[in-house]
């Protein structure tokens, strides 16, 4: 008898180690996509004839779905199931994804990148909630290090092999790539994935959902189009954001009102999933912060090839990859170990990167990438577990929607944050160089100037301006960098306010 229990434990435990080996694979898929049109987006632009504003709108709008179905992930799991909600996003998310490949016109490829997002929304949170559903509680670390590394480190090598695909062939195929691989992952699912999740009653809360919806949405189009129109001296952002606060206005009263809210507010009472709230949001700000800025200024600044490129920032899922595992042991410990050792290795790689110039060695934007991967790793498991710790199962897909839907939003904002500031700063910066070229400087005349520039000639005129341009668009990075370190070292004293988990607490 006690042979036939031990059989039947083995199996159930190794058809769990499938179903996430399944669920990796999805969540890798899906993330590849979010920053993967980053690198085709030149040439999807001629081929399609469109201008760069019209072309950002791909971005754009499958963001605004991502956001908008995000919340949504518990009513459907509540509604329909894990099983259900799973496949059919995944199986929408595959097609919507082949039909961008296919799509003949701008209007098209919206179109599809609106379904692909939305389609693939509920997917890395839903994956996250049966995760920490299946496995129990003594193998959250482990298996959240393990399913990490999907939501990580895809995005990180997405851009790689569709950068690497679209200069073989074209830009169609960096979505091609994503359908076999999501096929196969349907199939296993299809297989593997239990029933599980549905409730017997639950009603939907259109009100709050069509309040988050409208707040959602400005928010994403203020951050997307703030810079190109001057912020708040441009009236459609101040339209957009009078019209965000009164949606999300709307979505708060709800909440606290209705019986049946959305997203259930009470939650926050627990300390440590507010907690794990606010610095997850943080987390995003500072997850793909540098991978967005980084190749710029590698590019515009330092003359780098973009196959070197692609290199040193796939540097960081190398070291993801092994902060994932060095996470499983240090979970074992206080997790706020964990944490704020990779925040302020997030911090030392923010000051090293404060000291980079145009002459950067590929050895220091390596060294900087492989010490963002490893923090990322070390943060995200002790971070998810301990955020997790005290929720309910049945409120894990509503919560991991939360979770994923502010770290989404925390990179917009300070994606957006540093865009800004590298703008901002680069023009004062230009005007106050400029103010020293003048020949009656003799600062400037002590480095001989005569001997490489004419300032009577127009020509030299625009070497100078040129090189003055490059100086300050440095400067404007070294300031977006030291916004990160500074972002960094702020979020530490958050951490200290964690409970950690109590010895012998029950396994679930």
């Amino acid at each position: 008898m006690t042979t036939a229990v031990s059989t039947v434990d083995a199996s159930v435990n190794s058809r769990r180690w499938w179903l996430l080996g399944a669920i990796v694979a999805m969540a890798t898929l899906y993330s590849m996509t979010i920053l993967i049109v980053g690198v085709i987006l030149p040439q999807i632009q001629g081929t399609l004839s469109v201008t760069p504003d019209q072309i950002s709108w791909t971005i754009t709008f499958n963001i605004l779905a991502t956001a908008v179905v995000t919340p949504l992930t518990g009513w459907l799991t509540g509604r329909f199931g894990w099983r259900p909600v799973m496949l059919s996003c995944l199986a929408g998310f595959t097609l919507s994804t082949l039909a961008c490949g296919l799509a003949q016109s701008l209007e098209q490829l919206v179109v599809f990148r609106v379904l692909q997002g939305g389609l693939g929304a509920p997917l890395v949170p839903l994956a996250q909630a049966v995760v920490l559903s299946v496995f129990p509680r003594h193998q959250h670390g482990l298996a959240t290090s393990i399913f990490g590394m999907g939501v990580v480190v895809g995005p990180i090598f997405g851009p790689v092999y569709g950068g690497y695909l679209s200069e073989i062939y074209n830009w169609r195929w960096a979505f091609f790539m994503i359908v076999p691989f999501a096929l196969l992952a349907l199939s296993m699912l299809w297989t593997l994935l239990p029933e599980g999740g549905k409730k017997s009653r639950i009603n939907f809360a259109w009100t709050g959902f069509i309040g988050l919806a409208v707040a959602l949405s400005c928010l994403q189009l203020i951050l997307d189009r703030g810079q190109r129109l001057d912020w708040f001296d441009s009236a459609e952002i101040v339209t957009e954001a009078v019209i965000g606060v009164a949606g999300f206005a709307v979505y708060l009263i709800h909440s606290l009102v209705s019986r049946t809210p959305l997203l259930n507010l009470r939650l926050l009472a627990i300390r440590n999933y507010t907690l794990g709230l606010i610095i997850v949001t943080v987390y995003g700000m500072l997850n793909f912060t540098p991978m967005v800025i980084l190749p710029t200024m590698l590019k515009n600044l330092g003359g780098y090839p973009e196959s070197i490129i692609g290199i040193l920032i796939a540097g960081r899922g190398s070291g993801a990859v092994v902060g994932f595992f060095v996470a499983n042991w240090v979970n074992r410990m206080d997790p706020r170990v964990g944490i704020s050792a990779g925040f302020l290795l997030q911090a030392w790689s923010g000051w090293h990167m404060m000291g980079f110039n145009m002459d950067v060695a590929m050895f220091d934007v390596l060294l900087a990438s492989l010490t963002q991967g490893l923090a990322v790793g070390l943060i995200w498991v002790p971070l998810t577990v301990s955020t997790f710790a005290r929720i309910d199962t049945g409120y894990m897909a509503e919560t991991s929607a939360v979770y994923h839907l502010l770290r989404n939003v925390g990179s917009s904002i300070f994606i957006s944050l540093s865009v800004t500031t590298i703008i901002r700063t680069s023009a004062k910066n230009h005007a106050h160089l400029s103010e020293f070229v003048s020949p009656f400087n003799e600062v400037l005349r002590s480095f001989d100037y005569a001997t490489i520039y004419d300032l009577g000639n127009l020509a030299d005129l625009a070497r100078l301006n040129s090189e003055l341009t490059d100086q300050a668009q440095m400067i404007g990075f070294l300031s977006a960098f030291g916004l990160y370190t500074l972002m960094c070292v702020a979020v530490v004293p958050l951490i200290l306010l964690i409970q950690p988990a109590k010895k012998g607490a029950k396994d679930t």
